[in-house]
């Protein structure tokens, strides 16, 4: 059952239609979504200095990049359908890119889906109140919740954006084009309006930097988990890798062009929040940018800004949707996931199979109104997988010398090494910070295992 690396050209039954922009713009669209506009006032919470922040934000982006460069090598040299799964499972063994797509396809893709859309709600209720109406209240053990308008509206806007993604790829593509011009010039009204008429802070009510140490370590880790999360999105591109043109190269050139903006954008932002609000202000904000652009263009031109953000939170979930769907896809195509999964809409070319079953478990979700509370968990099981496919491409630098790689890691072996050491600094931490939610994100990975030997038995053949 384990994939096998075939030429490049082969035939596919998913339509190559996604050239340089429409990659670039697809992990830009996917990389920025909520968390610029939001989570600074998270990280000022949690290292309590302006200076640690933005240290914050620039070391999150030197870890991503180094990151970027594995996935870079990767994709070229395996564009594949369903990305780290190939990945995975070449240069680890079938069970680890197995449990890759098992925890994308059940919990990080739906969950992202779910989160963005109720983002996107939460934009539009700044706008019009009603959409935060409460529909009825309840009581589940020790837990009240509340269902609010938002909540079946959230699922509703879950399922529109799968259907653009179920009727053309092509439409995906320029679709998210046009979004990715809209929130990337976004941010740069933000950053020139900011600079030109933004009254610069002069008291700075900031607690003084505490010396360099184990304290400040832990606080700069936990100022990471909001940043990786803003962060997140640079490891999509490779899910397409049968759909975009000239794969080899258009490949490794967006990842690490649309990192490169997202990272130039991130830190220009913060610079301007930091530059105009107090950093008591700033720490206790719930819409940061909101503020800031609030506090020289007054309500009109933050309700503006709202809109903008509600747009971007759009484009992150088409993003999220059109990537995230290709992993069940080819775990379904390879015989070790539900075989409706492996459906391709006749007429379009798209998954439809997969793209049903996201679109599903992500609206249930939306309606529960309980993701959000599995943040914590969506970046735990994340980063998991981030260092494993450090580790993959460590390996196969070793047991496959002669591999054709179009694109070769930069940096390499520190490169990949650095984000592996990252990545499994960051999951202890979070799982110290967040043990019960870090737990319930091992045990969705782990409950996989019992599937995978399940449908692997049906592919093995039978005894002579």
């Amino acid at each position: 059952m384990e994939p096998q690396l075939a030429d490049h050209t082969e035939r596919s039954d998913l339509v190559c239609g996604l050239g340089l922009w429409s990659a670039t713009a697809i992990v830009i669209g996917d990389t920025i979504g909520t968390g610029i506009f939001l989570v600074t006032s998270d990280m000022a919470r949690a290292v309590g200095s302006a200076t640690l922040v933005l240290a914050a934000w620039i070391v999150g982006g030197v870890i991503v990049l180094f990151g970027a460069f594995c996935y870079a090598e990767l994709g070229a040299a395996f564009p594949k359908a369903g990305g780290p799964y190939f990945y995975l499972s070449r240069g680890l063994g079938p069970l680890w890119g197995f449990l890759f797509g098992w925890m994308s396809s059940f919990l990080e893709r739906p969950v992202a889906m779910a989160t963005l859309a109720a983002g996107f709600l939460r934009f539009v209720g700044f706008l019009f109140p009603i959409v935060g109406t409460p529909l009825f209240s309840g009581r589940l053990g020790s837990y009240d919740f509340t269902v609010t308008a938002a909540q079946p509206l959230a699922a509703l806007v879950v399922l529109a954006v799968t259907a653009i993604n179920y009727l053309s790829v092509r439409m995906g593509g320029a679709i998210q084009v046009l979004l990715t011009c809209l929130k990337m010039g976004t941010i740069v009204v933000i950053v020139l309006a900011g600079v030109l008429f933004g009254r610069p802070n002069v008291v700075e009510a900031t607690a003084p930097i505490a010396p360099f140490g184990l304290g400040t370590i832990g606080a700069l880790l936990t100022a990471l988990i909001p940043a990786m999360w803003a962060y997140n999105g640079f490891n999509d591109l490779g899910d397409l890798g049968e759909e975009i043109l000239h794969p080899q190269k258009n490949i490794p050139v967006a990842i690490i062009l649309g990192l490169l903006t997202v990272g130039s954008l991130y830190l220009l932002a913060n610079v301007v929040y930091f530059r105009t609000l107090a950093f008591a202000q700033l720490a206790s904000s719930q819409h940061v940018a909101s503020d800031v652009v609030r506090s020289f263009a007054g309500s009109r031109g933050a309700a503006w800004l709202t809109v903008a953000m509600a747009i971007s939170a759009l484009g992150a979930l088409h993003v999220v949707v059109l990537t995230g769907a290709r992993i069940p896809y080819a775990m379904a195509r390879d015989g070790v996931f539900f075989r409706f999964a492996r459906r391709i809409q006749p007429s379009f070319h798209t998954p439809s199979g997969a793209l049903i079953f996201l679109g599903s478990v992500a609206a249930l979700l939306a309606l529960t109104g309980t993701f959000e509370e599995l943040y914590s968990l969506f970046v735990f099981a994340v980063w998991i997988f981030f260092a494993l496919t450090a580790i993959a491409l460590l390996r196969l630098r070793r047991t496959e010398a002669d591999l054709l790689r179009p694109y070769r890691a930069w940096g390499y072996p520190w490169t990949p090494l650095i984000f592996l050491l990252a990545a499994v600094a960051l999951t202890i931490n979070l799982w110290m910070i967040r043990p019960v939610r870090s737990s319930l994100g091992l045990a969705v990975i782990v409950i996989g295992i019992p599937f995978f030997y399940r449908w692997r038995s049906r592919l093995a053949p039978p005894p002579r």
